[in-house]
């Protein structure tokens, strides 16, 4: 095993994706998790700083088939990356194995052990660990520290983000649409988070259960009861349908991956969306697993949550390109678009 540790713990869960393989590691939504990687070969590319999406890897293990130990001249080779790191890295399983086991059995506590360790002692200590429901890691990833993303363009308005677990290329998504993002630790207060003067505020993605971040629904209410404009995404969508009585539920083994289709039901069309969560809402609008992927608040406040991404610095950039609704058209200057009756869609429309 990789990475120094003799043993490590986390909740294994599988992602498709074939490339991404530095964002995943380094996507604060993976904390807690040991990640298989179902792709046969991964870190053909090797690493470098720039793809990284948060301050440090937040992943409990990583595991991979096979793991290429070159890569182009300037970047640093994956294996490298990893025992740098002190990633818990197993490599040698056939993952597409222990993916189909996970779709069958759901995601579940798992343990890395040295060889020589006896099954009769490793169980008791995996059963030990806490289970996904019911923990709260979203306030563990946040930001310690205020910081913003400035646009260089000057007098650019402020989008508040709201840190559950934020990834870097949503801030720098947002920063390219004509908005300095002003990041903010998950306890911030709502009158710290109002003094920030935003044109709208980001509810971020994020790991753990919704239902055990501490005071994030009441938080969420509280500034739509101001009158701000609320987005989100993953998580964001899960805490924002809490703040006005929706219900969460952990689904059996995740979405996670670059590969994900989803349909507008509005307009027919389809597209490959970035995922990356173990929970979702309980609703009525199903998607092709009975999870929702959107929702829009049906009365007058200014809300849209969205459960999948373009945000991934993956292979999903062309989705990102064509963002359904731009940051400018939702946020405060043009809310008019989230009044009654004119439901926002969750895609662009075609052609």
């Amino acid at each position: 095993m990789l990475g120094g540790a003799e043993e490590a713990f986390g909740e294994v869960v599988f992602t498709t994706n074939h490339t991404g393989y530095q964002e995943v590691l380094t996507d604060p939504s993976f904390a807690g998790q040991v990640v298989v990687m179902t792709a046969p070969m991964i870190g053909n590319y090797g690493t470098c700083p720039e793809e990284a999406q948060s301050r440090r890897s937040w992943v409990g293990g990583f595991v991979v088939r096979r793991l290429s130990y070159g890569a182009p001249r300037g970047r640093e080779p994956l294996r490298e990356y990893l025992e740098r790191h002190a990633i818990p890295t197993l490599v040698g399983p056939d993952t597409r194995s222990i993916t189909r086991h996970i779709r069958a059995a759901g995601a579940m506590r798992a343990g890395f052990f040295p060889a020589t360790t006896n099954q009769a002692d490793a169980l008791p200590q995996v059963r030990a660990q806490p289970p996904m429901a019911g923990r709260n890691l979203a306030t563990e990833v946040s930001t310690p520290d205020a910081y913003t993303v400035e646009h260089a363009g000057l007098g650019a308005p402020t989008v508040t983000c709201l840190d559950y677990g934020v990834k870097r290329r949503s801030l720098e998504l947002i920063r390219d649409r004509g908005y300095s993002v002003r990041v903010l630790p998950a306890a911030t207060s709502v009158e710290e988070i109002l003094a920030t003067e935003p044109a709208g505020i980001f509810i971020s993605n994020g790991p753990g259960d919704p239902e055990a971040v501490p005071e994030a629904a009441e938080k969420i209410r509280a500034l739509s009861d101001a009158g701000q404009p609320i987005f989100g995404i993953c998580l964001g969508l899960q805490l924002i349908a809490r703040a006005f009585g929706g219900r969460t539920y952990k689904l059996p083994y995740g979405h996670r991956g670059g590969n994900h289709p989803v349909r507008n039901l509005e307009t027919g069309a389809v597209e490959i969306t970035s995922q990356n969560h173990g929970f979702a809402v309980r609703t009525s609008d199903r998607a092709i697993d009975g999870a929702e992927e959107r929702r829009n608040h049906r009365g007058s406040r200014p809300l849209l949550p969205t459960r999948f991404c373009g945000s991934v610095s993956s292979g999903i950039r062309p989705w990102a390109a064509r963002q359904p609704v731009s940051v400018r058209q939702f946020c405060r200057g043009d809310a008019h678009n989230c009044k009654r009756g004119n439901r926002l869609t969750g895609f662009p429309p075609r052609g």
